[in-house]
């Protein structure tokens, strides 16, 4: 991929990114036309702009994309036919004809690969591929912002010192685990109030349970229950997973790699490096927060000082 500067880089901003998916990737633009009407320019200038930007043509973005979208929706056991039609092709036959070339095999072919994160990614110049179930991922190139050992231990302890909490809230009355001791407090707006031990537990899980199934791929997760076991069986689920997700970016170098919500209205981008930073940074939060409810409610707890349980780690 070539170096990105801000005059080259597709993605620099919240109205290139709608730009490049509402006219190159829309349902709807199915030619370079369709696509420049919807960027309110001509069809030249739109094909110049984009190819000079992301160098790829647009149509070509447009068809590596869907074909991508297509090896995934195949392997999770949707019809070639839904598929072909679904990704703009007027017959079967053609879209068979360019999935093979594209992949080296008939759609209808069993794929046997690994189910990893981009094994349905084509080679890009420009690190757009399609995200399931309705993203994009915008990839870095390789050996950029690899984090530190500082940071890995932050990741670690966030873990450690989360199961700490969930173990310590076991042995509280559910009155005391559910009464609302900061009316009305939130730590972020989206996420609603968070004045009891039992509602600030479940969000250190729920976090990262939400984070986890974007970087995945998966659907939105399924909020499970939030009693102290429920908890700490959702967290002991969710935590090697998430440390494996870090430790697969770190060794891909890829802090820089872009997740594409498509399903948020204006679209929006997460860098992942920003989204690890975020989960720590609101996680160290709300583990002080449930701390100080804790002691609010008769239990004894340390300081969740990261020096205190390194400490204890080496012993």
């Amino acid at each position: 991929m070539a170096d990105r500067t801000p005059e080259t880089d597709p993605l620099p901003g919240r109205d290139r990114l709608r730009e490049l998916l509402d006219a190159v990737l829309d349902e709807d633009n199915r030619t370079l036309g369709a696509m420049a009407g919807d960027a309110y320019a001509s069809p030249w200038h739109f094909a110049r702009q984009v190819s000079r930007g992301a160098g790829e043509p647009p149509v070509a973005l447009r068809r590596r994309v869907l074909l991508e979208r297509a090896a995934w929706q195949l392997r999770e056991g949707a019809s070639v036919t839904e598929v072909a039609f679904g990704s703009g092709y007027e017959s079967v036959e053609g879209f068979a004809r360019a999935f093979a070339r594209a992949y080296g095999r008939s759609p209808g072919s069993p794929d046997d690969g690994p189910r990893t994160r981009d094994a349905h990614w084509l080679p890009a110049p420009n690190g757009v591929h399609f995200h399931p179930p309705t993203s994009l991922w915008v990839a870095e190139p390789p050996g950029r912002g690899e984090p530190d050992q500082v940071t890995a231990l932050l990741v670690h302890h966030d873990v450690e010192d989360t199961r700490a909490l969930l173990e310590a809230a076991a042995g509280l009355p559910d009155g005391e685990y559910r009464r609302v001791r900061l009316p009305g407090h939130s730590v972020l707006p989206w996420d609603g109030p968070e004045g009891s031990v039992a509602a600030v537990l479940d969000a250190l899980v729920w976090t990262k349970e939400v984070w986890l199934a974007s970087i995945e791929g998966a659907g939105h997760p399924a909020r499970g229950a939030d009693d102290p076991a429920a908890l700490l069986a959702r967290h002991d689920a969710v935590a090697p997973r998430w440390l494996a997700a870090v430790r697969d970016v770190a060794r891909r170098g890829a802090w820089g790699d872009r997740l594409v919500d498509a399903l948020c209205e204006p679209p929006e981008t997460f860098v992942l490096g920003s989204v690890l930073a975020h989960v720590l940074t609101f996680s160290a939060h709300r583990r002080l927060l449930v701390r100080a409810l804790l002691r609010d409610a008769g239990v004894a707890v340390d300081t969740g000082d990261p020096i205190e349980w390194l400490t204890r780690r080496e012993k």
